[in-house]
């Protein structure tokens, strides 16, 4: 199966491996090294964002306590498969994230001030383009030849606590990674086709 077309400026293989035949993975093996986890985000930060913001921050759970913490927090049907996932990361925003304008943005800081006066929308556009990011992080993922399991199943509130208690980071998804395992995937869910989702005005 492909969906490459003519215009693609990447081949066919690398389109289906991205897209078209890519999966949410349920179940997982192999490893992910310390140097493919830093890949992913090098892939990851290269995505646009509002003023080139970039509040996404990516915890990787590494450690058996680290990992028996956050599987506590999660629903029941995501606590195995994120016991036994190579490498586990929990995406959340930088709640200041405003606060680095000067490192993200120095050649234009005056909207700074709007963020400043505005605590509540300084959260949504911070919320909001985090999981931007996060969509290019499953792609990143996916362009190095892992699987993704993003999962919302979870009581990020507990995330927080634990992982996060001064407050200075919001989670909202976390994400298996590694190799298929077996039976990691199940039928094909349908997807909406392009004149169900699009119109031309």
């Amino acid at each position: 199966m492909t969906i490459a077309h003519e215009e693609a400026v990447i081949d066919a293989a690398a389109v289906d491996a991205i897209f078209a035949e890519a999966r949410t993975a349920n179940s997982f093996a192999g490893e992910v090294s310390e140097e493919q986890a830093q890949a992913i985000y090098e892939l990851t930060k290269y995505g646009p964002t509002a003023f080139n913001s970039q509040p996404l921050r990516v915890t990787y759970v590494r450690s058996d306590g680290a990992r028996a913490k956050l599987v506590e927090t999660l629903s029941p049907g995501n606590k195995a498969k994120t016991a036994s996932a190579p490498l586990v990361a929990v995406l959340s925003y930088d709640t200041a994230w405003h606060e680095q304008w000067d490192k993200f943005l120095p050649v234009y800081s005056a909207p700074k001030a709007m963020y400043d006066a505005n605590p509540e929308f300084t959260a949504t556009t911070g919320n909001n383009n985090a999981h931007l990011q996060a969509g290019y992080f499953i792609l990143a993922v996916r362009s190095l030849g892992f699987a993704a399991g993003p999962m919302t199943g979870a009581d990020f509130a507990a995330i927080d606590a634990e992982f996060f208690p001064a407050g200075d980071q919001k989670s909202f998804l976390v994400v298996n990674i590694g190799q298929p395992g077996p039976d990691a995937f199940g039928d094909a869910k349908p997807k909406f086709a392009y004149e169900d989702v699009v119109r031309t005005v």
